[in-house]
């Protein structure tokens, strides 16, 4: 291997080093007891995250096995199907409109995303990166409505779309997504404080525009912020199961599926392989998304509190 002294480029060995002037220094080996004690933590540690996440595996690894026994099997204490019953996966699309569920789903999810992070942006940066009076202020008010839980608001609100025409209907669910969230804009307002302010300094004195920083500087380099943001939104719209049911439950054909896996569990309650797997496809998309988006997700959030 390589090592650096003096600003000179040696090679070492396993056992002896060679300096810079050609001389040959004997390195002392790691002794046994050592390198075993080493070997011991590294094997306890990851046991321990191994045991960890077995824990959290389990209720999926159930769901999964339940959706793939008979109806006999499901409500028996068998672990493990005695035949894989493929066909239950079949049956939930011939007895109800999944396929319309989960376009549903998607539509609401992804619109609801894309208006999250086009609403949440701007705020961001212009409380982190612009100076400006009253900017404290406001930052702590946007906090603040964090505080209000939906169902204080939920009255008024559904007043007001019920004025607009919009129940039954999806615009509910997706228009106050475009008008900002608190969590989004602090999320993101974290990471766009912690971008060095000497890029924005030189890109104002080669005549940029404000504008121009924030959609050719400091977007690019938040990409994993974003990231996490349009991740943490699209979650949350495809898991909401009071919002849907309070729009939409009037017409069916505008279901989503969390409001059709609880009819769904009306019509079978006692057939609990079809519920397991009607939730197996209902997770499928999440997992799927979460784990494409896993390295991104985790930087966004790692580097949001670099700088506050």
């Amino acid at each position: 291997m390589t090592a650096t002294l003096d600003r000179e480029v040696v090679v070492t060995g396993s056992d002896a080093m060679t300096m810079p002037d050609g001389r040959v220094v004997p390195v002392r080996s790691v002794p046994s007891g050592e390198r075993r004690r080493r070997f011991l933590r590294f094997v306890a540690k990851h046991a321990i995250l191994i045991a960890v996440s077995a824990m959290f595996m389990v209720p999926i690894a159930f769901v999964v096995l339940t959706s793939l026994m008979t109806d006999q099997e499901a409500l028996s204490t068998t672990i493990w199907p005695s035949s894989f019953q493929w066909s239950n996966y079949s049956q939930v699309f011939a007895e109800v409109p999944f396929l319309r569920w989960t376009f549903n789903t998607f539509l609401i999810a992804i619109l609801g995303t894309i208006g999250t992070v086009v609403s949440s942006v701007p705020p961001a940066y212009a409380l982190s990166r612009m100076r400006w009076k009253g900017r404290t202020v406001t930052f702590w008010f946007i906090i603040a409505t964090m505080m209000l839980p939906f169902q204080v608001t939920v009255i008024s609100l559904y007043i007001i779309f019920v004025r607009l025409g919009w129940v039954p209907g999806m615009l509910p669910l997706i228009v106050p997504a475009f008008f900002g969230d608190a969590f989004s804009i602090f999320l993101l307002r974290q990471f766009f404080a912690s971008i060095p302010e000497e890029l924005s300094d030189a890109a104002r004195v080669d005549g940029a525009s404000e504008w121009a920083i924030m959609t050719k500087l400091v977007i690019p380099l938040a990409k994993p912020a974003i990231a996490a943001v349009a991740l943490f939104s699209f979650l949350g719209a495809w898991n909401d199961f009071f919002g849907p049911l309070l729009y939409l439950i009037e017409n069916q054909d505008l279901w989503t599926i969390a409001i059709g896996l609880n009819e769904f569990k009306g019509l079978h309650h006692v057939e609990a392989n079809l519920q397991m797997a009607a939730s197996v496809m209902f997770m499928i998309p999440a997992i799927i998304l979460f784990f494409s988006a896993q390295k991104v997700f985790i930087e966004g959030v790692t580097l949001t509190g670099v700088k506050g």
